[in-house]
């Protein structure tokens, strides 16, 4: 991958971390991944939303970023986990608290590690999503088309971004949503 490839991020956190509240680590972690390399081209407005599950911890400051980094997927996202862990991040719990959250929701239009590994994460229920991790990258994030609080914040960087296997833009997964899920997302 070179640096002429967009990087779709989804951010988001809802504990404190080195930086201050959920607000400042978002902030923070931009400013870091800009510092080891990653040339930020848009970043979205930050907005409030619920944790999940409902009840699960307190809400949740999610943002969305476009950015271009050197590298390859896997090189890429190793470098979203190592700032996540310089803000405190740990894998405890699938879907847990948080200090920071940095996912990598899609590459340009790749799709890995094939459309049959995507189809088989896509295709997990609720109950098998929380209990199973990929032990590889999977692109575009398999889950990022059914989250209000990702394609909120990413309508604001890359509404015109389109699926590669869904074949439809932001705009449209956003807009295909409930009102009610959408209505979650409240911006700060």
């Amino acid at each position: 991958m070179t640096l002429d490839q967009q990087c779709l991020i989804a951010i988001g956190g809802n504990m404190p971390s080195r930086a201050g509240p959920p607000q400042q680590t978002v902030d923070a972690a931009l400013q870091h991944l800009a510092a080891a390399g990653a040339r930020i081209e848009a970043v979205s407005r930050s907005y409030r939303t619920p944790a999940f599950p409902a009840g699960s911890g307190p809400d949740f400051v999610n943002a969305a970023a476009t950015l271009r980094m050197p590298g390859d997927p896997e090189a890429v996202l190793a470098a979203l986990h190592a700032v996540e862990a310089v803000f405190g991040r740990e894998r405890r719990a699938r879907w847990g608290q948080r200090t920071l959250d940095l996912d990598l929701i899609g590459i340009d239009d790749l799709v890995l590690p094939d459309r049959a590994g995507f189809e088989t994460w896509r295709a997990l229920d609720a109950q098998a999503q929380q209990e199973h991790a990929p032990d590889r990258l999977i692109l575009p994030h398999p889950r990022a088309h059914e989250r209000a609080f990702v394609l909120v914040p990413l309508a604001d960087v890359a509404p015109d971004w389109v699926h590669p296997v869904f074949g439809e833009t932001v705009r449209a997964m956003r807009d295909a949503l409930s009102q009610d899920a959408r209505d979650e997302v409240v911006p700060l």
